[in-house]
C-alpha cells in the first residue's frame, strides 16, 4: 500500500493512526500542500479533489477521504475493531467522529485558511481568530457529547480507541499548534493523553514522518 499523505494534514493522520493501529505496513509518498504539490496534474490524477490522504491499496485501486479509508480497512481488517460491534456503538461513535470530521475541520483546514489570507484580505491575526473561534466552540460541543450517556471508559466510547479517537487526535494536535483554549476540555485532554501514550499513536504523529525534517 501507498500513503500519500502531508505530516500535518488532520485527515492523513487519521489514516496513518488507523494503520498503525491495524499494524500494516505501508509506503509513504509525501505531498507538501504548502508547496501546493496536490496541485500538479500527477496528483490530481489520483484524487480530482486534490486532497490527501490518498491510499493506493495497488495500482487499480485508489481510495479518499480519511474516514471511507478507515472504515475501508476496519471492514477488511477487523482487528482490533474501529466501531463497535453493535449498531447503536457504531452509530454514536460515528457521531463523534463526523462531529470533528464534518462540523469542525472543514472551517480550519489549509484552504480555507489560504483563501481567508489571500482571497479575502484576511490579516495572520483574523486567521487566527477564526481558526481559534470554530476549534474551541467545536470541541466544546465534543466534550458536551462526552457526557451524554457513553460507555465509561478511557477514550470516547469504552476502553479501547475507536475512529472517534481517531478523530479527535489530530485535531487537538492542531489545536494546540494554534495556541486554542483547551482548559475546559477536561475528558478530551484526558483522552488525549490516554491515546497519545500509545505507540500506534506516537508512530502516526506529524513529528514522527519523513516529510517533518
Amino acid at each position: 500500500m501507498r500513503l500519500h499523505s502531508y505530516f500535518r494534514s488532520s485527515a492523513s493522520y487519521r489514516v496513518r493512526i488507523a494503520l498503525r493501529l491495524k499494524g500494516l505496513e505501508y509506503e509513504y509518498c509525501p505531498v507538501h500542500l504548502v508547496k501546493k504539490e496536490h496541485l500538479v496534474a500527477q496528483f490530481r490524477a489520483l484524487n480530482p479533489d486534490a486532497l490527501v490522504p490518498v491510499l493506493q491499496l495497488d495500482d487499480d485501486h485508489t481510495l479518499t477521504q480519511s474516514l471511507a479509508i478507515c472504515e475501508y480497512l476496519d471492514e477488511t481488517i477487523p482487528e482490533p475493531p474501529l466501531l463497535p460491534a453493535d449498531a447503536w456503538g457504531r452509530s454514536r461513535v460515528r457521531s463523534l467522529a463526523l462531529s470533528i470530521a464534518c462540523e469542525i475541520h472543514p472551517l480550519n483546514n489549509l484552504r480555507v485558511l489560504r483563501y481567508l489570507t489571500d482571497e479575502v484580505g484576511a490579516s495572520e491575526e483574523v486567521k487566527n481568530r477564526w481558526y481559534r473561534h470554530w476549534v474551541e466552540s467545536g470541541l466544546l460541543a465534543f466534550e458536551a457529547q462526552l457526557g451524554q450517556n457513553l460507555p465509561a471508559g478511557r477514550f470516547c466510547y469504552g476502553d479501547a480507541p475507536t475512529l472517534a479517537d481517531i478523530c479527535l487526535v489530530p485535531q487537538i494536535f492542531n489545536a494546540l499548534r494554534f495556541q486554542c483554549d483547551l482548559k475546559p476540555l477536561p475528558r478530551i485532554m484526558e483522552i488525549y493523553e490516554t491515546c497519545m501514550a500509545l505507540e500506534a499513536f506516537q508512530l502516526a504523529a506529524p513529528g514522527a514522518q519523513p516529510d517533518a525534517a
